[in-house]
């Protein structure tokens, strides 16, 4: 007789960014309780206090004390919670750069990676285009872009490219852009000037390259005006690149398949989206592309809590969502039992 169960991994490390600091906190928290581990959250720098909120929160919901801790901290020492042998488990959100390196330091531990994109949405001439326009144009500047599965390539079938063009522009034309706290905006300042500058720079070098600002393409502080850019290339820095910002190209294709190797063009696999009709061009698309997730007539930037969410390639390894994470969570156990051993 074979018995399979799950045993929980021991501590984790839970690392948090700063675009959604309170939702994402939750995605580590939750199933590491639920596995039965202790975890450790570390918020990002930006934004500490939704962690400590939620820390609070749980110890007065009845969380036992020495199974929660949230620690605020520069980078630096975070670095040596990853380091520690005691630590069994680390779930990173972030950047790339810090992502991959802190694997590199993990030593012997599991870790999950949930890292950097620059998705892709395909619109192919038979798409439902003010269904594509409008969710490209909510996908692209959601959160001032500042989203992992931000729409950031747009890649349109020539036939329907114009038409899909202007529907997109005059989309975006349509934002608000200001003060998040009103309830009319739409898009609201970048995290901070440093990373709006650097947004701005690749925008302004591509159009150095021949790139052609349509849209936006402006620079007020902290608040980057959505931007549409075409007359791209695949070598330019807000191709191939994560650009993290309120920022899109647009670029059209002729075949299907020249599509879907652009979209799988480069080190990232987040998501993607498929906007067509036809069933096969979509199981073309889940089979060949290099991602975690298809949307099919639906922008990458879609997600919810339950669904598996991860990439692959640069974008990092391991799901989130709190099934698949309590999977990543835990140790699975074999015991086999020989019946014949003689057992009372």
């Amino acid at each position: 007789m074979g018995f399979l169960e799950r045993f929980p991994l021991g501590p984790v490390v839970g690392i948090v960014p700063f675009n959604f600091p309170l939702n994402l906190a939750c995605h580590k928290l939750g199933p590491a309780i639920a596995a039965g581990n202790s975890i450790i959250l570390k918020p990002a720098s930006a934004t500490p206090v939704c962690s400590l909120l939620l820390g609070e929160m749980a110890l007065k919901a009845g969380l036992p004390p020495e199974s929660m801790s949230v620690l605020p901290c520069p980078n630096v020492r975070a670095e040596q919670l990853v380091r520690d042998p005691r630590i069994a488990y680390l779930s990173f959100t972030g950047s790339c750069l810090v992502g991959w390196h802190l694997r590199e330091i993990a030593g012997r531990k599991k870790v999950g990676l949930e890292l950097g994109g620059n998705a892709a949405v395909i619109v192919h001439e038979d798409a439902n285009l003010d269904l594509a326009a409008t969710r490209i144009a909510t996908g692209g500047f959601l959160n001032a872009g500042q989203i992992c599965i931000s729409v950031q390539r747009v890649l349109v079938h020539r036939p329907v490219y114009e038409q899909t063009l202007n529907k997109i522009l005059t989309a975006v034309q349509g934002l608000k852009v200001g003060d998040p706290r009103e309830p009319t905006t739409d898009v609201g300042p970048m995290i901070d000037r440093a990373k709006a500058q650097e947004a701005y720079l690749k925008v302004q070098e591509a159009v150095h390259q021949g790139a052609r600002v349509l849209v936006g393409g402006t620079l007020e502080d902290t608040l980057f005006t959505p931007t549409v850019i075409t007359d791209t290339t695949p070598d330019m820095r807000v191709i191939r690149e994560e650009v993290f910002a309120p920022v899109i190209s647009v670029v059209p294709y002729d075949a299907f398949s020249e599509a879907l190797s652009l979209a799988n063009a480069g080190s990232f696999g987040l998501q993607v989206g498929i906007f067509t009709q036809n069933i096969n061009r979509i199981m073309r698309a889940f089979k060949d592309m290099e991602v975690g997730g298809v949307m099919v007539n639906d922008i990458p930037t879609f997600r919810v809590d339950q669904m598996p969410y991860g990439g692959v390639k640069g974008s990092g390894i391991g799901r989130e969502g709190p099934r698949y994470a309590i999977e990543e969570m835990t140790e699975l156990r074999l015991m086999v039992i020989n019946r014949m051993g003689g057992m009372e």
